[in-house]
């Protein structure tokens, strides 16, 4: 029998909220998102607070982070492009996602 639920509106049911966003700091170590970024300060990468100042009110900012933790980017915050993470899961990303969203100053 089918239901009205796709697999995407599944896994998203899922997800923590934004209350349990401090969960998500063990697995963004653990997925080694930590070696490019820090919570407050640019490293190789941007800052996550100012990913979040940059998409905040945005509708589609969970997807395209999750997109982006996935397959990677580049010229979004300079040279350095950020490669694709293929250990990390949708689930996964969009959990990274959401939670670096939480984190504006």
């Amino acid at each position: 029998m089918r239901t009205a639920l796709g697999t995407s509106s599944i896994a998203l049911l899922l997800v923590p909220s934004a209350s349990a966003a401090g969960d998500v700091l063990p697995l963004a170590r653990q997925k080694t998102c930590m070696s490019c970024h820090a919570l407050d300060r640019k490293m190789v990468g941007p800052a996550y607070q100012d990913v979040a100042a940059r998409y905040a009110g945005q509708p589609d900012a969970v997807a395209r982070l999750t997109q982006t933790i996935m397959q990677g980017g580049r010229g979004n915050w300079g040279p350095v492009p950020m490669p694709p993470s293929p250990r990390v899961t949708q689930v996964e990303a969009d959990q990274l996602a959401r939670w670096i969203l939480s984190l504006q100053p």
